[in-house]
């Protein structure tokens, strides 16, 4: 836990307790949405057959990425899950999807 504390900057063990419960809600909740809104899109299992799946687990990344900004957002930890979801998206090469930081953002 306390390699958890420093490496994400948290102050307090209930901190911690919360934040893995907004990691928690958020995986489970992108899951249960994936299905609903790939039938909402128009995308059915009887269309795609086998590739119903690899759709519907591609489209858990963006619901997910949404959830756990707004569910962060609802427990109070707003600021550390925006700078989670921007440290993500910029190691998986999608940085560009972000707005433009100001130089004061960039250094700290």
């Amino acid at each position: 836990m306390a390699n958890f504390r420093q490496r994400w900057g948290i102050q307090s063990n209930f901190q911690l307790t919360i934040i893995i419960i907004v990691f928690a809600i958020t995986g489970t909740a992108s899951a249960k949405l994936s299905k609903p809104f790939c039938l909402w899109i128009g995308l059915t299992k009887d269309e795609l057959g086998f590739w119903f799946l690899p759709v519907r687990l591609l489209m858990i990344f963006p619901i997910y990425q949404v959830l756990l900004v707004s569910i962060g957002f609802l427990f109070g930890q707003f600021k550390f899950f925006w700078a989670f979801e921007k440290k993500m998206l910029r190691s998986m090469k999608l940085g560009f999807l972000l707005p433009k930081e100001n130089e004061d953002d960039a250094t700290s």
